[in-house]
């Protein structure tokens, strides 16, 4: 019993998941077909029952009424045939043959003892006469009257029968009529829901046209369409109007925020570099003036305040590129920038083997300082995350109206489920083997899209190591 309680409950369950995973025009239309269907069969059994017993009366007094006709319209009389006797019909009467061909019934003229006097083709055996009561004789609805018949002194019995399958056949057309009837109307009860179901939706249809146009333009100012009735819809469109407009002044008032947020890293990373430079060149002096472990203390100072620099540098370039501040560009060689950071970094290698393949006259439209550190960047990037001996190689072409720069080494490569952070900020990966402040990639990305390029990660065609390829327009 809990077994099948459990079962019923989980059906249940399952069919009221169903139901709601339904379309809401859907649910309408059902609910007003199933009502329909309701009622429509709850008429059709009236109206059959009704029907069908009216059929069935109608039927009986028309048998009735043939078996009173005949007993006072038939006319017959004893004719003597071969030493015995046989009916016959008086002339001007009614021919009792034709009379039950016409009509499909059975007529017979029996004694009280049930002797045949008369009978019509194929008519069954409906027993001894009853008068005054209707029988249901093998599928037959018979009628008895007396008849009187001439040269006859006593009286004649006709029995006068229909078959109750006609009548049935009648009331079975009947019900499947209704049937028909009432499976149409719930269709068109269905088909007609569904209609205004769909006219009832058309104002949530204008609401979500109206959300997926604000969800494409980002505008949460963008009018709502207010539906012409004051109901529940017309409620939903002026709350959804208010929700926006809270939405757009809290958006208003975070990029207010953001914005004065940037411009104050900004201005203070270049104020920054004033009070830094002073620092580096009293360090640098104090350096080359003292000695022992003053002077080891002074170096490591020296060393801190350009990491310092490097790091300023670094937020001040960010920050200008999120307060869309941009340096004046200018038509500038790729090419050269990228043979001079090689340059630059070739003392401090480590053992690492760099290679840069780049034709002169590859040129770019931009600011050469910021281009010159996104190429530091991206070979710098390559050394620390590699082993001394690791093969790095840049090269610049331009090929489709693009000019592209690739960085890439042979070295254990970037996992697969890294690959999307590598160009956040303040990301180190775990084989960062310089403490690095990890912006160098961000700052690549930066560059690059304030120069109107693009970077990414790519698969190299060996497999092995990283490629990052930048893409800029060409001048």
């Amino acid at each position: 019993m809990a077994s099948l309680a459990s079962s019923t409950r989980s059906a249940a369950r399952a069919t009221s998941s169903a139901y709601r995973r339904l379309p809401i025009r859907w649910r309408l239309a059902g609910g007003s077909a199933a009502l329909t269907l309701v009622i429509l069969c709850g008429f059709a059994v009236i109206v059959g029952v009704l029907t069908t017993r009216r059929i069935q009366d109608d039927f009986h007094r028309q048998v009735a009424a043939s078996a009173d006709r005949l007993a006072k319209e038939a006319g017959l009389r004893i004719v003597s045939v071969d030493g015995g006797y046989t009916l016959r019909r008086v002339a001007g009467t009614i021919n009792l043959e034709d009379y039950a061909a016409s009509n499909g019934a059975a007529i017979r003229v029996i004694t009280l003892d049930d002797s045949v006097g008369f009978s019509t083709p194929h008519a069954p055996d409906f027993g001894p006469p009853v008068t005054g009561t209707p029988i249901e004789s093998q599928g037959w609805r018979v009628e008895t009257r007396t008849i009187a018949v001439e040269g006859l002194r006593d009286r004649l019995f006709i029995q006068y029968a229909e078959r109750i399958s006609q009548v049935q056949a009648t009331a079975n057309r009947v019900k499947v009529f209704l049937a028909f009837g009432v499976l149409g109307g719930a269709l068109l009860a269905l088909f007609a829901g569904l209609a205004t179901a769909r006219r009832a939706m058309e104002p949530i249809t204008e609401l979500t046209a109206a959300a997926r146009r604000i969800e494409r333009s980002r505008d949460p100012s963008e009018r709502i369409p207010r539906p012409e009735a004051d109901d529940e819809v017309a409620e939903l469109a002026a709350t959804l109007e208010a929700m926006l407009g809270a939405l757009d002044a809290a958006r208003s008032e975070t990029e207010g925020a953001l914005t004065r947020q940037r411009e104050f890293v900004a201005d203070a990373s270049h104020e920054l570099r004033t009070p830094l430079t002073s620092v580096l060149a009293n360090l640098e002096l104090l350096e080359e003036e003292l000695g022992g472990e003053q002077r080891e203390a002074a170096a490591s100072a020296l060393r801190s305040s350009r990491r310092m620099r490097r790091l300023v540098a670094d937020l001040l370039l960010l920050a200008r590129a999120d307060a869309g501040r941009e340096a004046p560009h200018q038509p500038v060689d790729l090419s050269a920038i990228v043979t001079d950071a090689a340059s630059e970094l070739e003392p401090v290698a480590r053992g690492h083997e760099i290679s840069v393949s780049a034709p002169a006259g590859v040129s770019v439209v931009g600011a050469r300082d910021e281009l010159h550190r996104l190429v530091l960047n991206l070979m710098e990037n390559a050394l620390r995350h590699t082993d001394p001996g690791t093969a790095v190689e840049a090269s610049v072409e331009q090929r489709n109206g693009e000019v592209v720069l690739a960085v890439e080494d042979d070295g254990p490569g970037i996992p697969p489920e890294l690959r999307d952070k590598v160009f956040e900020r303040f990301y180190r990966g775990a084989g960062d083997r310089s403490g690095s402040s990890g912006l160098g990639l961000s700052i690549v990305r930066a560059v690059a899209e304030s120069h109107r390029g693009s970077v990414r990660l790519v698969e190299p065609l060996d497999g092995r190591g990283a490629r990052f390829v930048v893409r800029f327009p060409a001048s």
